[in-house]
């Protein structure tokens, strides 16, 4: 697909004023790098990032059996969900084998955001909630809802000073906030959630308010030693972490949640049903087959993506995410299953 064909975010022109490079992730133009994908690794870790995320999909769950569908969906209890907090899990179908992996915010009694990686989660919902003759409209909301994640060990530092109505320092983990908060002078969703391993904060506002809210963060970050990040860093930056990406670490219809240590998101005796749920109880209860591991690799050759992996002689698996680590002095890690 030539670029031109490709979906930008709101966020596209401050990027590219930024001198992002480009790639084509499932139908959108998204920034690859800034220039030096290792800095911007470097910054997230000892400092602070700035990225775009705003392809990531966000479906909007309204009616009154808004969060019965997010708890039938995901594996994990999202009937207890408290409103403002958000959390995450997988969804599998009913052979208990993983779709996607995603996060659930509850805004009301009747509201709820799920955000996926792919369109096609979309109908999986809608079959899902016409199954069970749930009363919910899910609705699209990636366009309008762009977001930015702010995250390393500056985050609080680049946020405070720019922030209202929320103080960055007492938000808890997996919480959010929707109501009267503002960074630099922009209405934002202000959550404490992210997709690096750090300490960080995500913010969602919307298409109009864009380059507002990046210039603003962009100007607060500057004595924070702040970089905006692009998918080169976040890739090595989520496999140091083991942090999963669908079609890479996991394989839709293939792969079951315990293989990748899902173990904890998956609330086999939660009160509410949900897909899958008898048949991950028999693979629990066997044992799966696999295990994610994170390899630590001699030498400075990066294998290829699915190079076997061997014990004592005999295949146990492949490799699904290598890279040169630079938190580790560009030694080389992979996780493998």
């Amino acid at each position: 697909m030539s670029e031109e064909n490709l979906k930008r975010t709101a966020f596209d022109p401050a990027l590219r004023d930024a001198g992002a490079t480009w790639t084509d992730w499932e139908g959108w133009a998204w920034a690859a790098d800034f220039g030096d994908a290792i800095a911007e690794h470097q910054a997230t870790r000892n400092a602070c990032n700035l990225w775009d995320e705003s392809p990531l999909r966000k479906w909007d769950l309204r009616g009154p059996d808004a969060l019965a569908l997010a708890d039938a969906l995901f594996t994990n209890d999202m009937s207890k969900l408290e409103i403002g907090q958000v959390r995450y899990g997988a969804i599998c179908d009913e052979q208990g084998k993983m779709i996607m992996d995603g996060t659930v915010f509850r805004l009301a009694d009747d509201h709820c955001l799920s955000i996926t990686s792919y369109d096609s989660d979309l109908p999986w919902f809608r079959q899902v909630a016409s199954d069970r003759e749930l009363n919910v409209e899910i609705e699209d909301r990636t366009p309008e809802m762009p977001h930015i994640q702010v995250q390393g060990p500056h985050a609080r530092d680049v946020l405070r000073p720019i922030t209202e109505g929320a103080d960055v320092d007492s938000l808890r983990y997996f919480r959010f906030l929707t109501d009267g908060v503002k960074v630099g002078g922009v209405p934002v969703w202000l959550s404490r959630t992210g997709y690096s391993g750090e300490l960080g904060f995500e913010l969602y506002c919307s298409a109009d308010d864009a380059r507002t809210l990046w210039d603003a963060v962009v100007q607060a970050g500057q004595p924070h030693g702040l970089r905006p990040i692009g998918l080169s860093a976040i890739e090595t930056l989520r496999i140091e972490s083991g942090l999963l990406f669908p079609d890479i670490d996991y394989f839709p219809h293939q792969t079951d949640p315990f293989e990748v240590r899902l173990d904890n998101v998956v609330k086999l005796d939660k009160q509410g049903d949900f897909v899958g749920r008898e048949a991950l109880r028999a693979i629990a209860s066997e044992g799966t087959p696999r295990l994610l591991v994170t390899l630590r690799i001699e030498g400075d050759t990066v294998p290829e993506y699915g190079a076997a992996v061997s014990v004592d002689g005999n295949e146990a698996g492949i490799v699904r995410s290598p890279c040169q680590s630079p938190t580790f002095d560009m030694e080389v890690i992979a996780m493998a299953a």
